[in-house]
C-alpha cells in the first residue's frame, strides 16, 4: 500500500483528506446512482476513488441493510474486492468453500447418502477462495471505502424514485425526481439533475421502466424457500457445501455460513400453477422447517433459531437492452442512462452468481463513466456497457436453467441422479466467475499475438500470480497492483537476456511511451498529471530479485511522481524463483521474446503484444480515448 505520495499525514491510511467545501448533497451531479444494493454499492465505491467526480447514491429503504439476501462471494469477486481494499476483511470472517458434498436416495429411497465429495475450486484457479459472507455485511465494506474517501460519499436513504426525464439540458440532460420523507416531512420532493444515471433499483427498476425495457424470460414455476438457520444436527457435512436430492421430498442445498454455527438452507417445495406467485403460496417458516427435515431423513434437524428466511419463485429474465441508447443507433448515439444488477436481469440462487453478476456490471461500467466525465476518454467508451454485459447476462441465464432445472429434477435412477454433480463439475471454473471472456470490441483486442502470453487470454480477467517486488524483496501477487483507480496497465514482460539496461526491449519500450509525442502516455496524460495517472507501466524481468540492478533501470520504472517529486519504487518484479513459482512458465509467456500484456481497468485483458508494438499501442489508445488536455 502506498501513502504519503503528497505529505505525510497521521492517520488511517485508508481515509482520505477531505474536500473543502464540500456539499455532500448537491442537485447537480455528474453520477446519479439509484439503488444501495451490490451494484449501486460497487459503482458508488468505484466512482468515490475519483474526487474530481461528483455523485449521489439514494435509495427508498430507510437504510442499511442489516441481514438476509445473497451470501455466496465468487473467487473473482473476490479479486475485485482486493482491488478495492478488503478482500483481507472478507477472507478473515467469511466462510470458506473448501469441499462440496453430494447427497443422493439410497437404494429403495428410504433415505439420503452421500455419493460424493468434491474440492470446490480446483487448484491455481485463483489465489482468493470461494468465500460465504452475508450481503449486509459486503454493503458494509463498500460503504466503508466510500465514507473513507475524500468526498466521504454516504448514501441518501428513504427517498423513492419518482419519476426519470431526459431534458435538452447540455450539462444536466437527467432529471430525477424523488420523494424526500427523510426528516418526516410527508409530499416533500427533491430533483436532481444529473450527467448520468444508472438504475440499480432491483427487479421491479423504475429506471428501467422509465427506459421502456422490460424483463424477458419464463418462470420455471417452481417455489422455493430459504432460511438461516442456527440448528443441532447429526447430519455429518452441515458444515460443507451440499446438494442433496432426496427421492420424493424434493432437493436442497446446504451453504455453511460465517461464523462456524450458522448454515442455509435452500429448500425446494411445490411447483406452481400458472400465474401463481409465490406470495400466494402463504409459505410459512414451519413449513420450510418440516421440508428440511423430511429431506434430510433419516438425520435430525432441530432449529433453534432463524435469522432470515424468505420464499420465492424461480425465474430467468435478462433485458435485450442495458442502456438507453436505442436498437440500431449505437453509431450515432451515446449513453446516458444505465441499469446494472438485477434491474437488468434476475435468476435463481442455484449457481450463487446473484450477487456476483451484478458487481460485475457495476465495476465494468464505473471505470468507463470515471474515464468519460474526466475526458480521457471518448464518449462512445459508455456504448461498450450494454455490448459487454448483456451478453454475459444472457449466458448465466442460460446456465441458470440447466442448474436450476437438473437440481430440481426427480432422481429415476443413479445416472439420472448424477447429472447435477457432473453439470456442476464441469462448471465449476464459471461459477467461480473466472471463465467470463469478452469478445473483441473497442477496448478488447484480436488473438493474433496470444501466442506469446497463453496464459493471460483476451478478454478475460488478468491471471494473477507470485512475484517478488524488485525494490524491497516483497513477495506478493501481480495482480495486486491493479487497483480500482481506473488506469490502465501494461505489463511488460522482459526477454530471456533483458536486465533493464540501454538498447534492450525493455528500455526502448519505456524510452518510446516517455519521449514519443505519439506514444500512448504522451496522448493521453494530462499535463501536470503523474506519469502513470491514466496508463500505469509495470516491468517483470526474469532473473532473480537479487541479480537486477535497480538503479539501472529506465527512468519510467523508477518514475517521479507527487508534490514532492517522490519517487515510486514500486514499478519492478521478477519470479518468485525462491519457491519455485515462475511467473513467466505458469502463464506461458514467451521467455524469448517476452510480452506485452494490457489490463483494462477491470482487470480484463485487452491485449497481448510484442514488446516492439508500439504502432499497435498507440493506435488501440487512440480509438477511444482523448489526446489529454482537450476538456470534458
Amino acid at each position: 500500500m502506498q501513502y504519503h505520495l503528497d505529505g505525510f499525514r497521521s492517520g488511517s491510511p485508508d481515509k482520505k483528506a477531505e474536500i473543502e467545501g464540500l456539499d455532500h448533497q448537491p442537485s447537480d451531479v455528474d453520477v446519479l446512482i439509484v439503488g444501495c444494493g451490490p451494484a449501486g454499492l460497487t459503482l458508488a465505491s468505484q466512482l468515490s476513488a475519483f474526487p474530481d467526480i461528483t455523485t449521489r447514491i439514494v435509495d427508498q429503504k430507510p437504510g442499511p441493510l442489516e441481514v438476509g439476501q445473497a451470501d455466496g462471494i465468487a473467487c473473482r469477486s473476490m479479486e475485485m474486492f482486493e482491488a478495492f481494499g478488503f478482500a483481507e476483511k472478507v477472507e478473515r470472517e467469511a466462510y470458506w468453500v473448501n469441499e462440496t458434498a453430494f447427497w443422493r436416495p439410497s437404494k429403495g429411497g428410504s433415505h439420503i447418502k452421500r455419493a460424493d465429495r468434491i474440492q470446490d475450486v480446483e487448484d491455481g484457479l485463483s489465489e482468493f477462495p470461494h468465500t460465504i459472507l452475508n450481503q449486509a455485511r459486503v454493503h458494509d465494506f463498500f460503504l466503508e471505502t466510500m465514507k473513507n474517501s475524500s468526498r466521504q460519499l454516504v448514501p441518501d436513504y428513504d427517498r423513492q424514485l419518482l419519476t426519470v426525464e431526459k431534458t435538452d439540458d447540455p450539462d444536466f440532460p437527467v432529471t430525477a425526481t424523488f420523494t424526500n420523507n427523510k426528516d418526516g416531512s410527508e409530499g416533500c420532493t427533491e430533483k436532481i439533475r444529473a450527467r448520468y444515471l444508472v438504475g440499480c433499483d432491483g427487479a421491479r427498476s423504475v429506471v428501467r421502466k422509465s427506459l421502456g425495457h422490460a424483463l424477458k424470460g419464463e418462470s420455471a414455476r417452481q417455489l422455493w424457500g430459504v432460511m438461516d438457520v442456527l440448528a443441532v444436527t447429526n447430519f455429518p457435512d452441515i458444515r460443507l457445501k451440499c446438494a442433496i436430492q432426496s427421492a420424493s421430498a424434493g432437493s436442497l442445498i446446504i451453504i455453511p455460513r460465517e461464523g462456524g454455527y450458522m448454515a442455509r438452507m435452500y429448500i425446494e417445495l411445490d411447483s406452481l400453477e400458472h400465474g401463481d406467485r409465490a406470495s400466494d403460496r402463504n409459505v410459512t417458516l414451519e413449513l420450510l422447517i418440516e421440508s428440511a427435515q423430511s429431506i434430510l431423513a433419516p438425520y435430525s434437524l432441530d432449529v433453534k433459531q432463524v435469522a432470515w428466511w424468505s420464499a420465492y419463485e424461480i425465474g430467468q429474465r435478462v433485458c435485450d437492452c442495458f442502456d438507453d441508447v436505442p436498437e440500431g443507433q449505437r453509431a450515432k448515439q451515446t449513453a446516458r442512462i444505465f441499469i446494472a444488477g438485477d434491474a437488468c436481469h434476475t435468476h435463481s440462487p442455484k449457481a450463487g452468481q446473484g450477487m456476483n453478476v451484478s458487481m460485475a456490471d457495476s465495476f465494468n461500467l464505473g471505470w468507463k463513466l470515471a474515464s468519460v466525465i474526466l475526458g480521457t476518454a471518448e464518449q462512445k467508451l459508455l456504448n461498450t456497457y450494454s455490448e459487454e454485459r448483456q451478453a454475459k447476462a444472457a449466458e448465466l441465464i442460460e446456465f441458470d436453467k440447466v442448474i436450476a432445472g437438473l437440481l430440481s429434477k426427480k432422481p429415476e435412477d443413479e445416472s439420472a441422479s448424477q447429472e447435477f454433480q457432473k453439470y456442476f463439475s464441469k462448471h465449476a471454473r464459471y461459477t467461480a466467475g473466472v471463465e467470463t471472456q469478452y469478445t473483441p470490441s473497442l477496448i478488447t483486442g484480436s488473438d493474433e499475438h496470444q501466442s506469446l502470453a497463453s496464459g493471460f487470454e483476451i478478454g478475460k480477467r488478468f491471471h494473477s500470480a507470485p512475484v517478488i517486488r524488485l525494490a524491497d524483496a516483497k513477495p506478493m501477487q501481480l495482480g495486486h497492483t491493479i487497483k480500482a483507480d481506473g488506469r490502465w496497465r501494461l505489463f511488460l514482460f522482459a526477454s530471456a537476456d533483458d536486465q533493464g539496461q540501454e538498447g534492450a526491449p525493455v528500455a526502448n519500450l519505456c524510452q518510446y511511451l516517455v519521449n514519443d509525442p505519439h506514444s500512448p502516455l504522451q496522448r493521453h496524460t494530462p499535463e501536470g498529471a503523474n506519469i502513470d495517472a491514466v496508463i500505469d507501466v509495470r516491468a517483470i524481468f526474469q532473473q532473480p530479485h537479487r541479480g537486477l540492478n535497480l538503479g539501472a533501470m529506465p527512468t519510467l520504472l523508477l518514475p517521479k511522481k507527487g508534490s514532492l517529486g517522490l519517487v515510486d519504487y514500486e514499478k519492478t518484479f521478477c519470479p518468485d524463483l525462491k519457491n519455485g513459482q515462475n511467473i513467466f512458465t505458469m502463464r506461458g509467456v514467451d521467455a524469448t521474446s517476452g510480452a506485452m500484456v494490457v489490463v483494462r481497468p477491470d482487470q480484463y485483458i485487452a491485449l497481448v503484444l510484442p514488446l516492439d508494438a508500439v504502432k499497435e499501442t498507440a493506435d488501440f489508445f487512440a480509438s477511444f480515448m482523448r489526446v489529454a488536455n482537450q476538456g470534458r
